[in-house]
């Protein structure tokens, strides 16, 4: 478990999660990448694409 960067809302990250998956605060519903540490999972604001019309 981790604290969401944003709200501090406690956020359950699976054991078996891998490196850049998402994972989305279900507090404020802001989206993180996991990042791996030597022992344990962090967080990091996930990049958003935005529609591209061709411009």
């Amino acid at each position: 478990m981790t604290q969401c960067p944003e709200c501090d809302f406690n956020i359950s990250i699976p054991k078996d999660s891998l490196e850049g998956e998402i994972v989305t605060c279900q507090d404020c519903g802001s989206s993180f990448e996991i990042m791996k540490s030597s022992d344990d999972f962090k967080l990091k604001p996930a990049q958003t694409v935005g529609e591209d019309w061709g411009q």
